[in-house]
């Protein structure tokens, strides 16, 4: 049956992307750099005192999640898929608990930084990396003067909560505009820490839209853009160097005999497209790198699949977009990331709303680990890896890596993560 038609009526499909360009063992299509990964994660070391001064949690101040093997869920996929399976736990990562820790973190600490260093309160050498300690931004004075400025996002929650936080944390004020999809604790928990939390009937789209609007009128307000923000882009890709580290770590040899398989739930693609991004300048071609959609809200792959990018939307076929993946709830894909996965991305994979409850219980029985519902989608992944029959990836074998991106989970209330169990069992 045509993609497509199966998009439109809400089926489950499997979809290579022929538009792939091999990179070689490390690097990006044709040399192509959309950021510079190091001089992002040098400035998240600048920050370091700074995180360690505000959030005490955070060791060293280094915003990170561990990768953990997860032998004990794998064995269910044994008869069907060869390999060692591993969770990339952002879900646990400090501060607000989800992937949008990376991107939406770094975008609100570097608006800091250039405000800061602009009006000569904060010394940074570009040129010579020399600079001061950055603990000093907590101080009140520069709380006061951080007050001066704003800040403003649209999102489904995850996004919200990250940029949210932080902001408030620094001194900005923040308003997040919440499309209908957003889970209450979320808002609940924004309003909490003095964040301005604007809530619209419609989906995603129009509260990104009225945030930007709002936002442009107002010449002391940054408005983060979820779909267009290269440093948005360039914090997620920092998540490719970090795990290149980690395997050192574990004594993990990723190669042309040890291929990494990739499972990344995708709403707007941001967090996923980064990701990708960073993990093919260090693994390249011996890297897999699939996104992972809710059937409802497959924005990322009809997008792809016609060629159309963000020129189409869900909406545009007939889908509503509505799913229980609230953090995957969009209609239309960035077209920065559409357009940087065209050639680096292995595939699309959509997954029914039915299956990701059944995981989260699955996951947490074998290893005590909870996530929420829509970090579940990149699960389903390993069963089309195992049953697909071409040439556009070898096929797993007692070698290989699989991981899934765990996307969000950590901050869900005890009560929102008891009732998501008992729904999965």
């Amino acid at each position: 049956m045509n993609l497509i038609k199966k998009l439109t009526d809400c089926e489950e499909i499997f979809w290579i992307n022929t538009g792939y360009v091999s990179c070689g063992d490390a690097g990006q299509p044709d040399g192509e750099k959309i950021v510079d990964i190091d001089e992002a994660e040098a400035r998240l070391l600048r920050f370091a005192p700074f995180i360690e001064r505000v959030f005490p949690e955070v060791k060293n101040g280094i915003i990170e999640s561990p990768l953990t093997e997860i032998e004990n869920f794998g064995r269910a996929y044994k008869d069907s898929c060869k390999g060692r399976l591993f969770l990339k736990q952002d879900s646990h990562l400090p501060i607000s608990g989800s992937v949008k820790a990376r991107g939406g973190i770094y975008e609100v600490l570097k608006l800091a930084e250039t405000l800061a260093v602009r009006e000569g309160l904060l010394n940074w050498n570009p040129e010579t990396g020399e600079h001061e300690n950055y603990a000093k931004l907590a101080d009140s004075d520069m709380r006061e003067f951080f007050s001066k400025y704003k800040v403003a996002v649209g999102s489904t929650g995850n996004l919200g909560l990250s940029i949210g936080i932080i902001s408030a944390a620094i001194g900005f004020q923040v308003t997040v505009h919440m499309s209908a999809d957003a889970r209450q604790w979320k808002k609940d928990m924004l309003r909490s820490k003095g964040v301005t939390v604007v809530e619209y009937p419609d989906d995603y789209e129009a509260a990104v839209a009225q945030g930007r609007r709002e936002a442009e009128a107002d010449p002391l307000c940054h408005f983060v853009d979820d779909e267009n923000s290269l440093d948005l882009f360039a914090g997620y890709s920092v998540a490719g160097k970090r795990l290149a580290h980690q395997f050192e770590e574990k004594g993990i040899t990723i190669d042309m005999d040890h291929r990494l398989y990739v499972y990344l739930p995708c709403g707007v693609g941001g967090a996923p497209g980064g990701v990708t991004y960073g993990i093919k300048e260090y693994f390249g071609d011996n890297a897999y790198c699939f996104f992972a959609e809710p059937t409802h809200a497959p924005c990322m792959a009809l997008g792809l699949i016609t060629g159309k990018l963000n020129e189409i939307a869900v909406g545009d076929i007939g889908i509503d977009g509505k799913t229980e993946a609230d953090g995957l709830a969009v209609g239309r894909p960035s077209r920065l990331v559409a357009k940087a996965m065209q050639s680096r991305l292995t595939g699309c994979f959509t997954v029914d709303d039915s299956k990701l409850y059944p995981y989260l219980a699955a996951l947490k029985d074998a290893e005590d680990i909870f996530i929420e519902p829509s970090a579940c989608a990149g699960f389903e992944g390993l069963h089309y890896i195992s049953e697909y029959e071409g040439d556009a990836f070898p096929a797993p074998d007692e070698n290989s890596i699989h991981i899934f991106w765990a996307t969000g989970g950590n901050m869900v209330p005890e009560d929102e993560k008891v009732a998501y169990y008992e729904r999965g069992k």
